[in-house]
């Protein structure tokens, strides 16, 4: 059942990303746009982006003409997107942030994951991103979306609320990872994760530029010092990590060893 739904969203996915620069279905029964939170503060300046973090290449974002790839036909096979998603053991009523979510590939299953009385926040910075999730998402009439524009140093979350922020393919872009990790730290509930998704950077078969990939040892390098610690791994998808991080807890060191 659930590979069915998967399928279908994924159709109905390549559709809207065609039809996303042409206007609404010509038979007026699509569903209407969620609203998009753009209230950003002007007046907050962005520092200069550097080139490297930690002795890595910072890659550029993906730019929204490239949305498309975002859902190829063949992402299921190569990524295995159901079972990264069964991996995050999301449950109805949580709170969700899909950060760097782009047209909303995943935002739309974690909605129909956390049900009615969950909430998702797909955040990104690109506004035209975030304009085909919510057209995506007011087609399939979900309503427990809030898409946010963030800011390179800004997700926009509220505070100690989310269950699980997860990172797609996105980290490794993240021009201010300091900035931006410290604000998802403070962003977590009680005992919430932050779930990064990266191509494996330790396997040369994985078919993706080195600068969109990443070790793990580059991602416990660059995330403790940050004041997270791993908190649990799934090593079982085709291409990518999939590793999960808390808040450190009072008393660890941000750059020392983890607490067994």
């Amino acid at each position: 059942m659930l590979a069915r739904v998967f399928r279908r969203s994924l159709v109905t996915w390549l559709c809207l990303a065609a039809m996303a620069t042409h206007g609404n279905a010509a038979d007026g029964t699509s569903g209407r746009p969620l609203p998009i939170d753009t209230a950003v503060d002007a007046s907050i300046p962005i520092p200069p982006t550097a080139t490297h973090h930690c002795g890595r290449e910072i890659a550029q974002t993906m730019h929204f003409t490239g949305a498309p790839w975002l859902v190829r036909e063949s992402r299921q096979r190569e990524e295995d997107c159901r079972l990264m998603l069964d991996a995050l053991d999301v449950r109805p009523g949580q709170t969700i942030c899909d950060m760097g979510c782009g047209n909303g590939f995943y935002t739309l299953e974690l909605a129909r994951r956390v049900g009615p009385k969950g909430l998702v926040y797909a955040v990104d910075i690109q506004p035209e991103m975030l304009r085909m999730l919510a057209e995506a998402a007011g087609r399939e009439g979900l309503t427990n979306i809030r898409p946010v524009l963030g800011t390179a140093i800004d997700p926009r979350l509220p505070a100690a609320a989310i269950d699980l922020c997860l990172c797609v393919d996105v980290y490794h872009e993240f021009s201010h990872p300091d900035a931006m990790l410290a604000r998802v730290r403070e962003s977590l509930a009680d005992g919430g994760r932050l779930a990064l998704v990266e191509f494996r950077g330790e396997d040369p078969a994985v078919p993706i530029k080195p600068l969109h990939k990443m070790t793990k040892a580059q991602i416990r390098s660059e995330l403790q010092p940050a004041g997270f610690r791993v908190v649990g791994e799934f090593d079982r998808l085709p291409w990518q990590h999939l590793v999960f991080l808390g808040a450190q807890q009072p008393g660890e060191r941000a750059a020392g060893r983890e607490k067994p």
